[in-house]
This record gives structure tokens, C-alpha cells and sequence, in this order.
């Protein structure tokens, strides 16, 4: 039997010289190889037309540059522009470029489905299938930028790529983070080797400040990430106090917000930045009123930190509501006031579910979260041997992590 081609989108520049030493090539040729494949977007072996063709002919039988393929393909009226991307076996994940004057932010996807089920993100109600590989986590990078460049009126960045000579110099995507589908730090070594090449002068050259992983709150991984790969790091906070994350974000209960801020503490010497970032999405009546931001303001009060105001974007099955805009502006007064770094962000792309929360892709649920969701308040209340689906989650999690 032929043994599958390996695709060269999964290995980081480290990866890539094993590779090729491993088919007895200088070590050269492996950045021959992440130059045409990331900073050209090449994926023909056949055009690279600097290798011997030798090692080309070689390549050919072994190794292969494949991209995800494109189900769908969605413009919103303010230019964010979403792709659902096919990762077989019927899942699919979506990936979101957001344009703006100064920055193009393309918003990447770590995994198909995801298992923490936070009750404001629709993603979660999709349950989980799977990690996603490297490749197909840099994939999307891969994909969205060389298409965006190619297309007529791109907009290219000032930054420019550090390879001399090389014809394509400005890029079109400025920022990546990684805020799609998934939690990151539940899919690590993948997710890792994809921000190395993020990095990597090589491939795409990014700043760290401007590669963002936003996370749940996977405490050991965020000590494992400040030593391997520091990059900006967002936390999804929406909550002040453990009693109503527990019931916001079901992680909460395997990691509370002691520990989870104590990760924090540690991570900020080597963030890329003098300050971290925390999420909180307002939720009508939940966790929007004076009290509560008081409240947010003590438990942040010994922590460089900048709080991202997100306004709830709406799905059916969340049970939820948008905090009306008079609401997040008076709970962003009252922590800027205590003078606190605050901001409302701007929902882009809702008009196509492209906003904050709202991607949800095609995801076969090997979790049942949708069945275990109709019957977990007839758990509970019949004392079932059966756990209800918060603790069934951090289940999945322990297994994923």
C-alpha cells in the first residue's frame, strides 16, 4: 500500500528542516521549500523553480501542499468577509478576515466544534469533533492571505516581508487571532507549531503583538505558552465572580477564577505587551449592571489588564439577550472611571453570523452536547446517574486536554 503524502503546511520551520534532512537534502533547501510555500502561496512542487529537480522529483512522490477546500464564500456589507472551510469527514470550520484602515485581521478556527460550551457562543451548541492538524490551522492563514492578495484592489500593509527580492513584499493580513472556532489550548501542540510559523521571518513574519490566542481559561497551557510561544493572549472572562462563570462558561468549574488569574499574573512578563486582555461579553440582565462592573474592577484591580466590552451577538438557542447600548457604555463608564483600560468593540460581519460568538461551521458532535442539552434539566431534576451536561463537558475537556 502507498503510504499517504504528508502535507508541508503541517511542519514549522524546525519541522520542515527534519523533513528534508530526513530525505537527505541540505539544509537549505527547507527554506527554499517555506518561502515558495508561505510567502509566495506556491502548493505546485512542480513551480518551485529553484529546486533541484531532483528533490522536486522526489517531493512529488512524498509530499504534497494542500489547502482546505471552500464550501462557502460570504461578503457582509461592512467588507468582513467569512469562508466555510471543508476538513472532512462532514465537518467544516469558518474562518473570518475582518478589513479596517490601519490592520487586516483574519480570525482563524483551532478546532471543529468545540467542547466548553459557553452559553453565549454558538460555536459550543455545534458540540465537538475534532482537533484540527497544524496545517489546517495555518491552512487558513495560507489560503486567505495569497487569495486576498491575488484579487484586484487588495489592500497590502506597510510591513513588509524580511526576504529581499522577493516579489510579493506587502501583506494583505496584518493581524491573526485566534478567536474562530475551538479553544486553542485545548488542541496545543497544534496550535503551537501553527503560531511558530506565524512568527517564523520565513513564512508570514508576524509581530507576537500581533498574534492573539484567546482562551477559556486553560490554566496549564497558559504556563506551558508563556514558556513556549508567547504571543498576545485574550482571556474570556464574562463574569466577576466564579458563581456565575460556572454557569457561563463551564471551564470555570475545572479551572475557577483564582487559579485562572494566577495564570495571568504569570503570563504577563513575557506577553509582548505590558497587559493582557479580558473578554466580557454583555449579556442583558446577567452580567451587565453597576454592581457587577464594580465587582469586575476588584477582581482585575492587580492585574495590567485592558477589558474588551463585547456586545452580545444574538442566537436562537442561547436563551440570551444583548445588553441594550446606554447599558455597556454606563458599565464601561463605571470602569473607566476606576481607570481601568476599557473598549466596546465594534461587531463586524453579523449580518453573515461572521461576528464574535456566532461561527458555528458544519461539526459531526461526537460530545451529543444538542441531545444532552433537551434532557439536562430532567437530569438534574430525577437525580439521574447520569451527570447533567456542565460536568459532562469537563469530561470532554480532561480528554481533550
Amino acid at each position: 500500500m502507498t503510504s499517504p503524502r504528508v502535507n508541508l503546511l503541517d511542519f514549522d520551520a524546525d519541522q520542515m528542516a527534519a523533513y528534508v534532512a530526513g530525505l537527505n537534502e541540505k539544509p537549505f533547501r527547507a527554506k527554499q521549500l517555506m518561502q515558495w510555500i508561505h510567502q509566495r502561496g506556491v502548493s505546485s512542487i512542480n513551480d518551485m523553480s529553484d529546486l533541484a529537480k531532483s528533490f522536486r522529483a522526489c517531493l512529488l512522490d512524498v509530499a504534497e501542499v494542500v489547502s482546505l477546500p471552500v464550501i462557502k464564500d460570504e461578503l457582509a456589507n461592512d467588507g468582513t468577509r467569512k469562508w466555510l472551510l471543508d476538513v472532512g469527514a462532514g465537518n467544516a470550520v469558518e474562518s473570518v478576515f475582518i478589513p479596517e484602515d490601519d490592520r487586516g485581521t483574519l480570525c482563524i478556527s483551532s478546532q471543529a466544534g468545540c467542547a466548553v460550551n459557553c452559553r453565549f457562543c454558538s460555536t459550543g451548541r455545534q458540540g465537538f469533533s475534532r482537533n484540527l492538524t497544524s496545517g489546517e490551522i495555518i491552512g487558513q492563514l495560507w489560503f486567505a492571505e495569497h487569495l486576498l492578495r491575488n484579487e484586484p484592489g487588495a489592500v497590502r500593509r506597510v510591513e513588509k516581508f524580511p526576504t529581499p527580492g522577493w516579489e510579493h513584499t506587502g501583506r494583505v493580513i496584518s493581524n491573526v487571532v485566534m478567536m474562530g472556532m475551538g479553544e486553542p489550548l485545548l488542541n496545543y501542540d497544534n496550535v503551537v507549531t501553527a503560531l511558530r510559523l506565524m512568527l517564523d521571518d520565513r513564512a508570514y513574519g508576524l509581530s507576537r503583538r500581533r498574534v492573539t490566542v484567546s482562551t477559556s481559561g486553560v490554566v496549564p497551557m497558559i504556563d506551558r505558552l508563556a514558556q513556549d510561544c508567547p504571543v498576545a493572549l485574550a482571556v474570556s472572562l464574562h463574569a466577576p465572580n466564579d458563581a456565575l462563570r460556572d454557569q457561563l462558561v463551564p471551564l470555570n468549574q475545572k479551572y475557577p477564577l483564582r487559579e485562572l488569574l494566577g495564570a495571568c499574573e504569570r503570563y504577563l512578563p513575557f506577553a509582548p505587551r505590558d497587559f493582557l486582555t479580558f473578554e466580557y461579553c454583555m449579556l442583558d440582565g446577567v452580567n451587565d449592571s453597576d454592581a457587577q462592573a464594580k465587582e469586575l474592577i476588584r477582581l482585575l484591580s492587580n492585574i495590567k489588564c485592558k477589558v474588551n466590552l463585547i456586545p452580545f451577538n444574538p442566537f436562537p438557542e442561547s436563551g440570551l439577550k444583548r445588553s441594550p447600548p446606554q447599558r455597556i457604555q454606563a458599565f464601561a463608564n463605571i470602569l473607566l472611571d476606576a481607570g481601568m483600560v476599557a473598549t466596546v468593540r465594534k461587531t463586524r460581519g453579523d449580518d453573515i453570523a461572521a461576528a464574535c460568538g456566532q461561527l458555528a461551521g458544519d461539526v459531526i458532535d461526537r460530545t451529543r452536547v444538542r441531545e444532552r442539552a433537551v434532557h439536562d434539566k430532567e437530569i438534574i431534576q430525577s437525580d439521574d446517574d447520569e451527570p447533567p451536561e456542565s460536568v459532562q463537558n469537563i469530561q470532554w475537556l480532561d480528554k481533550l486536554n
